[in-house]
């Protein structure tokens, strides 16, 4: 299924990283809900997707039909189920991702900025924008050096910008 570049995009960061299991449990269960999500009685042409076994992306092809807020709440319905059933937390917005040497890490705002303070983390490392809001800025501005995201204007400080 080709989705346009234009399609709506959800991002929702887990606090830990889920289990094979776990992903694979989640992955049926956000299959069975974009098989069947609808707004105003159109089905949503939507797809899930769990990668790094962090995140939780939630893709929309506004083409076909609209999420609107009826739908919308639909799907934060789901991820708070899996929040409750997975004990994690998938809406702290303070918890910072980014990636070494091929893993991923959360920490949060605190703990991040001691490890820019200590130079653990860079202008180079990779962090992920969960602003990001179409499949384009998906594909091409989700995984960025931390100097080209949004991070370094909170950061700039302890980067010595």
């Amino acid at each position: 299924m080709i989705f346009s570049p234009h399609s709506k995009v959800w991002i929702y960061q887990s606090n830990r990283q889920f289990t094979a299991t776990e992903a694979e449990e989640i992955q049926q269960k956000l299959d069975v809900f974009t098989d069947q999500w609808k707004a105003h009685g159109h089905q949503l042409k939507a797809k899930a997707e769990i990668p790094y076994n962090f995140f939780i992306v939630l893709i929309v092809d506004q083409d076909s039909a609209s999420a609107t807020g009826c739908s919308i709440d639909s799907s934060v319905r789901v991820i708070k189920e899996i929040e409750n059933t997975y004990g994690v937390d998938l809406f702290d917005r303070f918890n910072m991702a980014y990636k070494l040497d091929d893993q991923i890490y959360v920490n949060t705002k605190e703990d991040f900025e001691t490890l820019i303070t200590i130079k653990k983390i860079g202008p180079q490392t990779i962090v992920f924008n969960n602003m990001v809001q179409t499949l384009a800025e998906y594909e091409q501005k989700w995984e960025v050096p931390l100097e080209n995201s949004w991070h370094q204007h909170i950061f700039a400080e302890q980067l010595g910008n």
